[in-house]
C-alpha cells in the first residue's frame, strides 16, 4: 500500500484524485484548509484529512512529517489552487499575492518538503506530481496572475526533475477546462457553453479524467517519464475546432 498526499483534496480535481487512489488501494491523505463537505465515505481509514494552508510552509512541513513518521511518502500531488477572475488593470496586490502563494509557492513548498523526506528515507521511486494548466502555455484574458503561476509550475516540474533524477520522478498535468466547483463559481451557463464550443471534444473534462492521469503518472508504467507535462484539454490547444474549419 502506497502513501499518497494530495493537496487541495476536498473538492474538484483533488477530491477525484483522492478517491481514485483510494479505490486502487492506496493510503491517501488530503491537505486542505477545509474538509470535504460530506466526508470521504466508503474508504475507511485509507483516507484522512489534515487541515493545512499550503501557503504556510511550516504547516506543510509539519503535516508531511506527521504522515511520514508512520508511513514513508510515496506519491505527493500538489493540486491546491485558486483563481480570481479580474482584468490586469483591476488586480490588487492582496489578491495576486494570495494566488501566487497558493498556486506557485504552495507547490514549491510542498515538493521541497516531500523531496527532503523522500531523500532522507533513502528510498528510490518517489513521485512528485502537480496540477498545472494549459493557461501556463498561453495568454488567457482575466487570469494573468493565475496563468503566470501555472507557467511557474511547469518550470518547477522541469527543474525538480533535473535535480532529483533518477531517485524521484516529477511530472505535472495541464488540464484545459474542467467542470469543477471553482469553474462553476466563476462561469455562467452561457460562458460554459461558449467554452465548450471552442473545445474540439465539445465539453469540459470531468475531474475523474484528470485523476486517472495522475494515477497513471504515479504508476510503474510511467517509470521512464519525468520532467514532463501531460496536457489533457480535449484538443483545445491543438488549433481551431472542426466547426471553425467548416467541417
Amino acid at each position: 500500500m502506497r502513501t499518497v498526499i494530495v493537496s487541495g483534496g476536498s473538492s474538484g480535481i483533488g477530491r477525484a484524485t483522492v478517491e481514485h487512489f483510494a479505490r486502487a488501494g492506496d493510503r491517501v491523505v488530503s491537505l486542505d484548509i477545509a474538509g470535504p463537505q460530506d466526508g470521504f465515505g466508503g474508504f475507511g481509514d485509507r483516507v484522512s484529512w489534515i487541515r493545512c494552508d499550503v501557503a504556510d510552509w511550516q504547516a506543510v512541513d509539519e503535516a508531511l512529517e506527521r504522515v511520514h513518521r508512520d508511513h514513508p511518502l510515496d506519491v505527493v500531488i500538489a493540486n491546491a489552487g485558486i483563481s480570481l477572475r479580474h482584468g490586469v488593470l483591476d488586480i490588487t496586490e492582496k489578491d495576486a499575492r494570495r494566488v501566487v502563494d497558493v498556486n506557485l509557492l504552495g507547490t514549491l513548498g510542498l515538493w521541497r518538503g516531500a523531496a527532503r523526506l523522500m531523500a532522507a528515507a533513502g528510498r528510490d521511486g518517489g513521485v512528485l506530481l502537480a496540477t498545472a494548466s494549459v493557461n501556463g502555455r498561453r495568454g488567457y484574458p482575466n487570469y494573468a496572475d493565475y496563468n503566470a503561476t501555472k507557467a511557474g509550475v511547469i518550470a518547477l516540474t522541469q527543474t525538480f526533475a533535473l535535480e532529483l533524477s533518477p531517485r524521484i520522478r516529477v511530472a505535472c498535468v495541464s488540464p484545459g477546462a474542467v467542470l469543477t466547483p471553482m469553474q462553476l463559481a466563476e462561469y455562467t451557463d452561457a460562458m460554459l457553453a461558449d467554452v465548450n464550443a471552442r473545445i474540439p471534444a465539445g465539453r469540459h473534462a470531468d475531474p475523474a479524467e484528470i485523476a486517472a492521469a495522475f494515477h497513471y503518472l504515479a504508476s510503474p508504467e510511467a517509470g521512464f517519464l519525468t520532467g514532463q507535462e501531460l496536457v489533457i484539454d480535449g484538443g483545445e490547444t491543438a488549433g481551431a475546432t472542426t466547426a471553425e474549419w467548416g467541417a
